[in-house]
């Protein structure tokens, strides 16, 4: 704490780590970061002191497991550099070094003592009078302690020995001992634990959990966050809809489509999710595509992440309906991107959607589809949850959300994948049928939360002048089952006035 009694915080420098943190590190104060190895302990290590390095703290980082050569490369692979601010210490004896002529210069830190290793540390903190300091790791300090109660009296004396000198230390653990040794966990401030998950197709998944954080408000649960050179370590905060807030007037969202516009009872309320649900090939896309392409012609701007298609066949597909997205994206009214599911984490999508909206505006946007979604989770209850979030985000920024969903089967009865029909605000349906011999398409809205909507189904052709709409289909009923029956007296139910439902 600071002259006045506030808690200052030492900033980690990691994208979207400090935000979890709420600040970053209390100064003054002892944290573990444990892991196994190649979950990137290192990296948030090194960026640790060299955001403090930055500020004008020095650092100090003790290896008992890398070499100072390895730490360097490792920081170089990202573009850093580690400078005079920071001080790499090798934890090894004098008697370690050996005569030149012979190929080993070093002993492992296992030949050690415990009190000198202790002492040797000690001691290079007195020299560099750090603010900072790095700890690598504590698996060698335990199996120099050999038994669980030195080992914990020998992190105590450090713990107070760094307090009284106002250190904010980092501690790391490859959590390599057979036995899961909670002594560290009880003596940190705070742990935070990364993981690494191997998916059965893809690239591995990283994310960490903040365990513990003592007299300090933090973001639970997982979070996810990745690996890449020349960028370290970025962690994707777990999306909480409702701490994200804007006003926006409400006003309604149209296709240009007549038809289409009046089945949606006059088009989708901004800051709502409409699903367009259908079997594969009744143009769930062009749909979404529309009300793109409607919003880029009145200036706004719009954003599609899609899964399931390459970006030059979908150009050339569309250019052909009359959409040309090629264009509107040099242009810069509209971002498309093509999303690799199987490399991508639900956290780091949720991310670059929010990007699109934050930064750059994005009133309109379009995931196509929630069938690849999928494929980048493994739980199915865990993807509803994050495609709820998402949803409720993106409706409190007032942006309009269209999803697609592709369901199993052609005709008769159909099953979707994931049933989140619950949680779109509209839901729009697609059905072939046949009739008179041929294979038509007919599109209804069996759901609005915000307004009335016309119960009728309408036919519709998708062409090379786009999507059109017919009038709504009359005398035949059994639409939406694929195979209609013509009725050629079909009245409607009768409506009961509120005096005649309560006789």
């Amino acid at each position: 704490m600071n002259s006045d009694g506030v808690r200052t915080m030492a900033r980690t420098g990691v994208p979207g780590l400090d935000d979890i943190l709420s600040g970053g590190l209390s100064t003054g104060h002892v944290f573990l970061l444990e892991g196994n190895p190649g979950t990137g302990k290192t990296t948030v290590a090194l960026r640790f002191l060299l955001t403090g390095a930055e500020e004008g703290e020095k650092g100090l980082y003790i290896t008992l497991s890398e070499t100072d050569r390895e730490l360097r490369e490792g920081a170089r692979s990202h573009g850093w550099t580690i400078g005079e601010n920071i001080d790499v210490f090798e934890l090894v004896p004098p008697e370690a070094l050996l005569d030149a002529d012979r190929e080993q210069s070093l002993l492992y830190s296992s030949d050690l003592e415990l009190g000198e290793a202790t002492k040797s540390i000690f001691e290079a903190f007195e020299r560099v009078k750090p603010a900072r300091v790095v700890l690598d790791s504590l698996s060698e300090i335990r199996l120099l302690a050999q038994s669980s109660l030195r080992y914990r009296r020998q992190i105590l004396a450090m713990k107070h020995y760094f307090a009284r000198h106002g250190a904010t230390v980092l501690l790391l653990d490859d959590l390599t001992s057979e036995a899961m040794d909670r002594t560290v966990h009880s003596v940190a401030h705070g742990v935070i634990k990364l993981e690494e998950l191997a998916p059965d197709y893809g690239a591995e998944r990283r994310r960490l959990r903040v365990m513990k954080y003592r007299g300090q408000g933090f973001r639970g649960g997982y979070h996810d966050f990745t690996i890449r050179g020349g960028r370290g370590v970025e962690v994707y905060p777990r999306l909480v809809a409702a701490e994200h807030k804007t006003g926006f007037a409400r006003t309604r969202t149209t296709s240009d489509i007549t038809e289409l516009d009046a089945l949606l009872g006059g088009g989708i309320e901004q800051g709502s999710s409409a699903l367009i649900l259908g079997p594969a090939g009744t143009g769930k896309s062009t749909f979404a595509f529309q009300f793109v392409a409607a919003a880029v012609a009145r200036g706004e701007r719009a954003s599609i992440f899609v899964f399931d298609e390459e970006l030059g066949l979908l150009f050339e597909r569309t250019k052909g309906l009359g959409f040309d997205f090629e264009h509107m994206r040099n242009a810069g009214l509209l971002h498309i991107e093509q999303v690799d599911a199987a490399e991508l984490s639900p956290g780091e999508f949720a991310h670059r959607v929010r990007t699109r909206v934050d930064q750059a505006q994005a009133k309109t946007v379009v995931i196509d589809s929630l069938t690849g979604y999928q494929a980048s989770m493994p739980d199915e209850k865990a993807l509803v949850l994050h495609v709820h979030e998402l949803l409720q985000y993106l409706n409190r920024q007032g942006a309009t959300t269209f999803l697609t969903l592709a369901q199993h089967g052609l005709v008769g009865d159909m099953k979707s994948p994931v049933d989140v029909t619950y949680i779109a605000d509209t839901v729009i349906l697609l059905r072939y049928f046949e009739a008179l011999g041929t294979v038509r398409r007919a599109v209804s809205v069996i759901k609005k939360r915000s307004g009335r909507h016309e119960d009728t189904i309408r036919e519709y052709h998708i062409g090379k002048g786009g999507l059109n709409l017919g009038e709504p289909i009359k005398n035949f009923q059994g639409v939406l089952r694929g195979v209609p029956v013509f009725v050629e007296d079909l009245r409607p139910v009768p409506v009961r006035s509120a005096s005649e439902a309560g006789t």
